[in-house]
């Protein structure tokens, strides 16, 4: 499939934090253990190399039991700012998707942009935006509780 047929998409959500609490969320394994993924998906496992050509490792149990491996690499990796990654699935073979996170100060509010691309068809589009408001809305839900 060519680079210019490919699917992406943007998901985004205000959250009362700093955009450093909510970059440290994102790139902290520890922290990334108690909100990543969304409702019936639990974070099983968390390895993050926090730099420009850092790998990640993040296991997520699916409700049947199956854990799906996602992994990739950092491109850009600018604290507090942006994060640009690589998204594959572990034992998949489609090409790599991309993953830019973007975390815009206003105030005491934080956006969190999430605009994922190269995605090969609308169903997998549509799982992910799922994922994605998911995370967020975990990601969200555990800033405010702690």
């Amino acid at each position: 499939m060519s680079e210019d047929t490919t699917l992406s998409l943007i998901v985004r959500r205000s959250i009362r934090a700093t955009a450093a609490r909510c970059f440290e969320a994102w790139t902290s394994p520890e922290q990334l253990l108690r909100w990543w993924g969304p409702e019936g998906v639990r974070c099983t496992s968390a390895e993050i190399e926090p730099r420009v050509g850092g790998r990640y490792c993040i296991g997520n149990e699916l409700p049947t039991g199956e854990v799906l491996w996602l992994e990739g690499e950092f491109s850009s990796f600018e604290p507090p700012e942006k994060l640009v990654y690589s998204w594959s699935v572990r034992g998949k073979t489609s090409p790599p998707e991309r993953v830019t996170v973007r975390f815009e100060a206003h105030g005491e509010i934080t956006e969190v942009i999430v605009v994922h691309e190269r995605i090969a068809d609308k169903n997998v589009q549509s799982g992910h935006e799922l994922g994605w408001v998911g995370c967020l809305a975990g990601l969200d839900a555990w800033i405010q509780s702690g």
